[in-house]
């Protein structure tokens, strides 16, 4: 078995209620969602690093070199990355061809983890999984399928990933 790390970044999966403005907000000053669905999952040997709390939509090329300076410093080989789905294809194809010997996974969720009914412990299952046993390069896991760089994307119709094809 390889060691898994796991860096939250934000987007819908991290996402809760926020009360005052009556909108999906990130939790101020608490820990972040992925820590609980680890947690509630017995998922007790990934390591966890918490990267930022944005929408990927908000995302720049700045934001990208964080996650690439942290999975090139990152002792772990197999490495998943909690992502927002709306920019997750480019954050993808930016860290392609620039991680060595590692297996990056970008997963996240089309519902918050928080909210009843939410495809997160389903996808960050997979990429657990999919970290652990596919080769070195980057992925995308969503919805039960593994897409490599090149072939993520996101049916905004569909509300899934599905386009190019899965491994």
């Amino acid at each position: 078995m390889r060691d898994v790390l796991v860096l939250t970044t934000g987007g819908t999966i991290e996402k809760v209620h926020d009360w005052k403005s009556e909108g999906l907000g990130f939790e101020m000053g608490g820990k972040a969602q992925i820590a609980d669905l680890l947690h509630h999952s017995r998922c007790f040997h990934a390591g966890l690093r918490e990267l930022m709390m944005k929408d990927s939509l908000d995302f720049t090329d700045d934001d990208r070199m964080v996650i690439l300076t942290a999975v090139q410093e990152a002792s772990e080989e197999s490495i998943v990355v909690s992502h927002g789905t709306g920019t997750m294809a480019e954050t993808a194809r930016f860290l392609a061809d620039q991680v060595g010997d590692k297996t990056v996974v970008l997963t996240g969720a089309m519902r918050p983890y928080s909210f009843g009914r939410s495809d997160a412990s389903f996808n960050m299952g997979g990429a657990i999984i999919a970290a652990q046993i596919l080769p070195a390069g980057v992925y995308g896991v969503m919805n039960g399928r593994a897409f490599s760089a090149g072939e993520l994307s996101k049916n905004t119709e569909a509300g899934r990933f599905d386009l190019g094809g899965g491994l």
